[in-house]
C-alpha cells in the first residue's frame, strides 16, 4: 500500500516507540511523519502536575528526544493552547492526520472530544488510539448496564471478555520526518526543573524514559518476579516492580508487561501464583482508571456522600498535625520512614501508602483530599486514577473501600513487615534502637534517642475514628 499525506503524531502520556498504536499507524500509512508534544498543564485543572511529576517529565522528554534523533526524526515541543497549536501547526506543515492515544481523565475527555470534532471538520482525518489501557472502560459493564463497584467482579469481567492476548506492536526505527521550519521549543524553556536542585534522590533512584523502564522490568523479571508473591508486602526488599511512573509516563505499555508475564508462564509454569498476584496489579490500575471514567467527580469527592457531611473535623489542629505527617515527624516509626521515603525518591511502598493514608485519615482524622494532594504534589508516578482509587479505598469512602471501621495499626504492621531494616535506613536516629521503639516510637517523655513522641495515641485514636463511624452510618446518603 503506497503511502501518501503528512501525520502529526501528539503524544500525551505514551512516551515510547513501541507498541504506541498512534505512532505505529502514523507510520504504516503517511509518507511524512511528525512527532509533536504540547505542554498544556493548565489544561489538566484543578490537578495540575506536581513538582516531582513534572521532575519525571522533564527527563522523560529528553529521554524521547534523544531516541527519536537516533531515527532521524525529532520531536516538536510547543506549549497550551492545544487546540490552537494544533490548528497552526496542521496549516504550517500540509498535515492530513493527527494520531493521538487516549487519555481516560475527565479534563481531557472533554478536550480532546471538541479537538476532534473541530479538527473533522476542518478537513483532518482524526483518530485517537487505546494505547494506555488493557481495556476500554465503557465497554466493561454489569448485567444491568451500570458500572462495576467491586474489583473482584469487574476484574472477572474483563478476564472473561478479554480476547486473545496479541504481541506489542514493533519498537519503531524509521521515522520519515519532513524538515521541520517551524518553532521548537528547548526542553529547558518549559520550567520542569525547580531552581532549587532538591531532587537529587531521585536521581539517584531513577531512569526515567522508555530504556529505563525496559530495564527496570527485565530486572523484575529475572531477579524478583520468582519471589513476587511472598515479598511484595516487605517494603524494606525490593520485592516489588517500581513500574508506576514508566507506566504513568507510558515509558512502557500494560500489554508490553502482559505479554511478558504470559510467556514467563508458558516457560516457568511454577510461577503462576506470582503471576496472578502480578497480573491482578494491573487489573487495580485498570479499575482505577475504570472508576475515574464512570465517576468523575471521585477525583475531588467522596463517592459515599456521607463522608463528605461528617467524617473529617477542620481546624488548626489539624493543619499542625498535617505539616507534621508531611514532614515525616508524627513519632510513628513506619509512618516517618514512608513519608521519608516519599520525600527523598518520589515513590513509596505501596503497603505503605495504605498506612500512612490511614493514619492520617483515621488516626488523625484530616481529609482524605489532604493527602491525596500531598502526595499529587510528591510522588513521581502521581497518577490522577490511581491516587484517588487509593485514597477513597483506605480513607472507606470509595468503590470496594476498605471498611472505614478498618483502621491500619502502624505498630502491628511494622511488626509483621519490617524487621527494622526499612524504618532504620529512613530514620537513621533509630539505629540501634530496639525493636519496641522501632514498632511504637519513644514512649517515654525524655529518653536518650532524639525522636519526637507519638502526636496520638494510636488506640485512643482509633477509637475516635470508630466513633465517627457509627455517626457517619446514621446518616442518609446523599
Amino acid at each position: 500500500m503506497s503511502k501518501t499525506g503528512t501525520a502529526l503524531v501528539w503524544f500525551h502520556r505514551d512516551l515510547r516507540l513501541t507498541d504506541n498504536p498512534a505512532l505505529s499507524t502514523a507510520v504504516e500509512q503517511c509518507a511524512r511523519v511528525i512527532p509533536l508534544y504540547i505542554h498544556a498543564p493548565e489544561e489538566e485543572a484543578p490537578w495540575v502536575p506536581g513538582s516531582a511529576s513534572n521532575w519525571w517529565l522533564h527527563q522523560s522528554l529528553r529521554a524521547l528526544q534523544y531516541d527519536l534523533r537516533r531515527y532521524g526524526s525529532n520531536l516538536i515541543i510547543v506549549k497550551w493552547p492545544t487546540l490552537a497549536i494544533l490548528q497552526s501547526l496542521a496549516h504550517e506543515t500540509g498535515a492530513t492526520h493527527l494520531f493521538w492515544n487516549r487519555r481516560y481523565e475527565p479534563a481531557f475527555i472533554a478536550r480532546d472530544s471538541r479537538i476532534k470534532r473541530e479538527l473533522t471538520d476542518s478537513g483532518l482525518t482524526c483518530r485517537s488510539f487505546n494505547g494506555n489501557l488493557l481495556s476500554e472502560p465503557a465497554s466493561i459493564l454489569t448485567g444491568q448496564d451500570t458500572p462495576y463497584k467491586v474489583f473482584t467482579a469487574y476484574w472477572k469481567a474483563c478476564q472473561k471478555k478479554a480476547q486473545a492476548l496479541t504481541p506489542p506492536l514493533s519498537h519503531i526505527t524509521r521515522i520519515p520526518t519532513p524538515p521541520q521550519n517551524h518553532p521548537n521549543l528547548d526542553i529547558n524553556t518549559l520550567d520542569l526543573l525547580p531552581r532549587i536542585k532538591w531532587y537529587a534522590g531521585m536521581e539517584a533512584t531513577w531512569q526515567p524514559g522508555e530504556q529505563g523502564a525496559l530495564d527496570r522490568w527485565t530486572r523484575f523479571l529475572q531477579n524478583r518476579l520468582p519471589d513476587y508473591e511472598d515479598q511484595r508486602d516487605f517494603p524494606g526488599s525490593e520485592g516489588t516492580s517500581r513500574l508506576s511512573p514508566h507506566l504513568h509516563f507510558g515509558e512502557i505499555s500494560p500489554r508490553q508487561i502482559l505479554w511478558s508475564l504470559q510467556q514467563q508462564s508458558d516457560q516457568s509454569p511454577v510461577l503462576g501464583r506470582h503471576l496472578d498476584r502480578f497480573t491482578s496489579q494491573l487489573g487495580w490500575r485498570e479499575f482505577a482508571h475504570y472508576t475515574l471514567h464512570h465517576f468523575p467527580h471521585s477525583a475531588n469527592e467522596s463517592l459515599d456522600r456521607r463522608f463528605e457531611k461528617s467524617a473529617w473535623p477542620k481546624g488548626e489542629e489539624q493543619e499542625q498535625l498535617l505539616g507534621l505527617w508531611q514532614r515525616g515527624e508524627t513519632g510513628i516509626p513506619l509512618v516517618d520512614a514512608g513519608m521519608r521515603e516519599l520525600w527523598h525518591t518520589g515513590w513509596m511502598h505501596n503497603r505503605v501508602r495504605m498506612i500512612v493514608a490511614s493514619f492520617l485519615t483515621k488516626n488523625l482524622g484530616i481529609h482524605w483530599r489532604e493527602g491525596a494532594r500531598w502526595f499529587w504534589d510528591t510522588l513521581v508516578d502521581a497518577d490522577l486514577a490511581n491516587n484517588s482509587l487509593g485514597w477513597q479505598w483506605t480513607a472507606g469512602c470509595g468503590v470496594d473501600a476498605a471498611p472505614y471501621f478498618r483502621v491500619f495499626n502502624p505498630a502491628r504492621q511494622a511488626e509483621r513487615f519490617d524487621a527494622g531494616g526499612y524504618i532504620q535506613r529512613w530514620l537513621p536516629e533509630l539505629k540501634g534502637a530496639d525493636k519496641a521503639v522501632l514498632h511504637n516510637g519513644r514512649l517515654d517523655t525524655d529518653g536518650p534517642i532524639d525522636y519526637p513522641r507519638p502526636i496520638v495515641d494510636l488506640n485512643r485514636s482509633r477509637h475516635e475514628a470508630l466513633q465517627r463511624w457509627e455517626r457517619i452510618k446514621r446518616l442518609e446518603r446523599g
